[in-house]
């Protein structure tokens, strides 16, 4: 009768080796766990509790201004009367385009309201010695000044807003690696361009030499001047 030896079987005891290996994956999965836990708390530490009052103001954002002093460039005396200023308000739709490329690839538009104000002034500077005419009796004064001009258009900031900013997949790739401040100054510029045209339609001008009349007809009768007129050209003037 012959006898057999019994099978070897695999151990599947696990080894040293395997104990190490599982106790670094765990450590590595525990301190993942514990970051992804950290973000969280952090995220909600950062929305939802400045929702609840109080709790707000910890995670607020500041601001800091760090901007040097304002340095006087120069001075110049002005000899101007203003003596009317509009308000004005555009909207300023600007586009722009390339040829035989769509837009969603390279182009723009912005839709941009901008809000500002013209001043008219009359020049009282301009006037010459022969500008001025009173008579011995000091009781009539004739008084000839230069034609009112409308200062330059001066957009509000705090007025003034971009509605709507429509960019193609190029000008996006554009704007992430440059400030591109041209976009900006483009729709400043011709929203200041067309207040200016609005300001020479809106009769300003006149309105200022209107005021202008009346201020210096007030002043001169109540120095005891009785009739006084007031002309406006290029006569009398210094210039055109």
């Amino acid at each position: 009768m012959t006898s057999t030896d019994p099978a070897t079987e695999p151990s599947t005891k696990p080894g040293p080796a395997d104990d190490g290996r599982r106790r670094r994956r765990n450590r590595r999965w525990g301190r993942a766990a514990a970051l992804t836990a950290a973000a969280l708390a952090l995220l909600f530490l950062g929305t939802g509790l400045s929702l609840l009052p109080g709790l707000g103001d910890i995670f607020g954002e500041e601001t800091h201004d760090r901007s040097g002093p304002a340095v006087l460039k120069s001075i110049q005396d002005m000899s101007r009367y203003e003596a009317a200023a509009g308000n004005f308000q555009v909207v300023v739709d600007l586009e722009k385009d390339t040829k035989y490329v769509p837009d969603v690839i390279r182009g723009s538009r912005t839709l941009y309201v901008g809000a500002g104000t013209v001043s008219a002034y009359v020049d009282l500077g301009r006037v010459t010695s022969g500008g001025v005419v009173v008579n011995k009796d000091r009781t009539t004064a004739e008084i000839r000044l230069p034609h009112a001009v409308l200062g330059k258009p001066a957009l509000d900031p705090d007025r003034s807003y971009a509605v709507s900013k429509q960019r193609g997949l190029l000008d996006r790739l554009g704007d992430f690696f440059s400030d591109n401040p041209g976009s900006e100054q483009a729709v400043n510029k011709l929203a200041a361009r067309h207040i200016g045209d609005a300001a020479k339609e809106s009769g300003l001008a006149q309105r200022a030499e209107k005021n202008t009349t009346a201020m210096l007809k007030g002043l001169l009768e109540s120095l005891g001047f009785e009739q006084v007129t007031v002309r406006y050209g290029t006569e009398g003037t210094g210039g055109s």
